[in-house]
């Protein structure tokens, strides 16, 4: 199987790149930048390797580099952003500072004719990012595209098989990207299109058969096809020796639970235990505000329920959790920067008594998640449900979380759910839910003045979760979503809609 290896320099696009790869149907595998070895990178048969983007500048002290050794490889490279200026850099060019004239967003970059541009039009919108850029190219490089502010936008020594984008390729703002990292997978690297969502699902039974044999797991459900499909592959590999546990901990949408309990149960006779905690988790979440907070103590919470009910299960030494790309690279794991802190990743405290983590789709981003839950024979109803946060409500409730504002918000999440599934308009949107604010505004009911709080509705279209555009539903159907839930949830004054994309925002809110 061939396989292109995508070097991590601390970027936040670095996931998506080996996405993008992957749509392709060409197998990636992503290192930190010091994690492997040139001669690591020639056992494993790498045929082709990609320098991500990242935060810092490859000419200051606090500069993150990988050995020389992987230019003489023989291995075609593509560096991005910051990938392409540690390429130059390395290979003896000149990399500076360009404050006055830095690129942010959406730029026409100009293209010469290239390998790597390969039926791309001369003239398109890509990504940038950058506040440095390449001044002098390396002795036998040539610059092959430009923007007005930035005169060497990508270079390439087609001698070496070397290549460097300044923008980039990997997010949907760059028209031609697909096509870009396309003519790199194939037309530089010519590489086979052989890996598919249904040998992963084997291979993932076969190895968790053997890893597990008689082992019982425990696995917690968080209410998200995530953890849904973990469970299912799982029971496909151990049966009965997976006992599932959902904590319901008062966070979770209206009717959640009836309908997780029916799914598990009924369909997929899979053992399930519901843990009722909520009284446990409002109590230790009041008063606090700070949202890395409240997901902290989420998380702790969660890990003490599962470890008590793994000492009633008895014999449980083993933790499943259904964590998926886009949870490890925004815990920042490697040397990316933490954008927010996820309750299923990170290891397991020290002081807990399972004796491992197992997390079978740690993989895999959330489009190849639901691919492999058909694979699996999950209903595509359940498999296309909206995605759900491990903290539950609890990060779509601004500021301090209680009983009644939790109830105000799911009675306002549902009546946007229900208007947009009613007007078949879910599929404009791959995920939409409503964020109670900690705004509070005056307002006028029949006579009488009031005093409420503002619902927040958000709706966005993604592949990826790493990028996201907002969705442009139909004034009308914000118009009713408006009015009935300003008539029909006590506390609610006010509605607004969230038109971000991400970047530069997130799609949750906290």
């Amino acid at each position: 199987m061939d396989k292109i290896l995508v070097l991590d320099f601390g970027g936040q696009y670095d996931q998506l790149i080996a996405r993008r790869i992957r749509n392709e149907n060409v197998y990636t595998q992503i290192y930190d930048h010091d994690a492997i070895t040139p001669d690591m990178i020639l056992e494993q048969g790498y045929k082709g390797i990609v320098f991500t983007g990242g935060p810092n500048s490859v000419y200051s002290d606090s500069s993150i580099s990988c050995s020389k050794k992987i230019l003489e490889l023989g291995i075609p490279i593509l560096g991005i952003c910051y990938g392409h200026q540690l390429l130059a850099h390395l290979e003896g060019g000149k990399i500076i500072a360009a404050k006055e004239r830095s690129e942010y967003g959406k730029t026409i970059v100009h293209m010469e004719d290239s390998p790597l541009f390969k039926d791309v039009p001369k003239e398109s919108v890509c990504w940038m990012s950058h506040s440095d850029q390449t001044q002098i190219l390396p002795e036998g490089y040539r610059a092959i595209a430009h923007t007005d502010n930035c005169a060497i936008a990508a270079m390439e020594c087609q001698e070496k098989n070397f290549y460097g984008v300044q923008f980039h390729p990997e997010v949907t703002h760059t028209q031609y990207g697909t096509k870009i990292l396309f003519n790199f997978i194939f037309e530089i690297c010519k590489c086979d299109p052989d890996w598919r969502i249904e040998d992963f699902a084997q291979r993932q039974i076969e190895r968790y058969k053997q890893e597990l044999g008689s082992d019982h797991v425990l696995l917690g459900l968080s209410g998200g096809v995530d953890s849904l499909v973990c469970g299912i592959l799982l029971s496909k590999a151990i049966g009965k020796n997976l006992h599932c546990v959902l904590v319901d901990h008062g966070l979770f949408r209206m009717n959640e639970v009836q309908e997780i309990e029916k799914t598990m149960r009924k369909d997929f006779d899979i053992d399930l235990t519901i843990v009722n905690a909520k009284d446990r988790f409002l109590s230790h979440l009041q008063g606090v505000k700070e949202p890395e907070a409240k997901r902290k103590i989420i998380g702790e919470d969660f890990i003490r329920v599962f470890e008590e009910e793994a000492k009633r299960l008895k014999d449980i030494r083993i933790l499943a959790q259904g964590t998926i790309y886009p949870d490890v690279i925004e815990s920042g794991k490697g040397s990316s920067a933490t954008i927010k802190s996820h309750h299923n990743v990170g290891g397991l405290p020290d002081r807990m008594r399972f004796e491992k983590i197992i997390e079978p789709l740690n993989t895999l981003f959330k489009d190849e998640v639901r691919k492999l839950g058909l694979q699996l024979g999950i209903d595509r109803k359940l498999v296309y449900r909206q995605p759900f946060p491990g903290p539950g409500l609890s990060i779509r409730v601004i500021g301090e979380v209680n009983e009644e504002k939790l109830e105000m918000l799911k009675k306002a999440d549902a009546i946007f759910r229900e208007e947009l599934e009613k007007a078949n308009l879910s599929p404009m949107s791959d995920q939409y839910f409503a964020i109670l604010t900690d705004t509070k505004s005056v307002g006028v009911k029949g006579d009488a003045r009031t005093y409420g709080f503002t619902v927040a509705l958000r709706a966005v279209r993604t592949d990826d979760f790493m990028t996201a555009e907002w969705s442009r539903l139909p004034y009308e159907v914000l118009e009713k979503v408006s009015g009935r839930i300003t008539n029909e949830v006590e506390g609610v004054g006010r509605v607004v809609y969230d038109i971000t994309s991400k970047p530069p925002a997130t799609v949750e809110w906290e």
